[in-house]
């Protein structure tokens, strides 16, 4: 059932798609929201909200709330996965299975799942598409530990991050993000050239058990933001 808040995020998405709003532009403030679609200044707030959470508006203090660029943004505040965050764009989700294999830890892996050197664990390589436009290249390492299945998953059906919070649920996690210039594989995997700016996000994921993935998440940086909206206001 179509609810105030479903109606209102529905008209403002309408009219940005057919280029009746651009980036940059103003939109209706909460007052004007609630008294066009006869809900509450709460319903309004909320669906002006979560546009922003989306990437789809950008809020400034004292101003008002305006059409963001046109790239899609992920937040910083939350981990979903990776289909949620472009289904809720409207955008079809896709993927390719790249890689995924058992291996032997080394070093460096070892230390990053707090495993033993040359102790099995798993690995997946899965570029994410949106529009079918790579948006996403996941190399991502997992404890056997704690997802012992992880290695026979279907991951056209399920992606890796929403099989792990299921077998594993997420409780804390630790990342770091970065500018990169890609290499060849990061390069053909993501459909741009060499000399394209990438964002790497480095993500460490915990259950209350212990680490349960380590990945490296790439995205080409002509196509993707990471951001979030701080709300320091009560609600009332």
């Amino acid at each position: 059932m179509t609810t105030h808040f479903d109606r209102i995020k529905t008209d403002l998405l309408t009219k940005i798609d057919q280029g009746n709003m651009r980036p940059g532009d103003k939109v209706p403030s909460e007052n004007q929201l609630a008294e066009q679609f006869s809900v509450s200044r709460m319903t309004a707030r909320r669906a002006l909200t979560d546009l922003v959470n989306e990437g789809i508006l950008l809020r400034s203090q004292g101003l008002g709330t305006f059409v963001s660029d046109h790239r899609p943004m992920s937040s910083m505040l939350e981990i979903t996965s990776i289909d949620d965050e472009i289904m809720k764009r409207g955008h079809q989700y896709s993927n390719r299975v790249l890689t995924q294999k058992q291996l032997l830890a080394s070093a460096p892996q070892a230390r990053m799942l707090g495993v033993e050197v040359n102790e099995l664990i798993y690995s997946t390589k899965i570029v994410h598409l949106e529009n079918n436009v790579p948006i996403q290249l996941e190399n991502r390492l997992v404890n056997p530990s704690y997802a012992p299945q992880y290695i026979d998953q279907d991951f056209s059906s399920i992606t890796a991050n929403r099989y792990l919070n299921k077998v594993a649920p997420l409780t804390e996690a630790d990342h770091v993000v970065e500018a990169i210039v890609p290499t060849q594989e990061i390069s053909d995997a993501l459909e741009v050239t060499l000399q394209q700016p990438c964002l790497l996000v480095s993500r460490r994921t915990f259950s209350a058990k212990g680490i349960v993935s380590f990945a490296n998440l790439y995205h080409p940086g002509n196509r993707y933001r990471l951001g979030g909206h701080l709300d320091f206001h009560s609600s009332n």
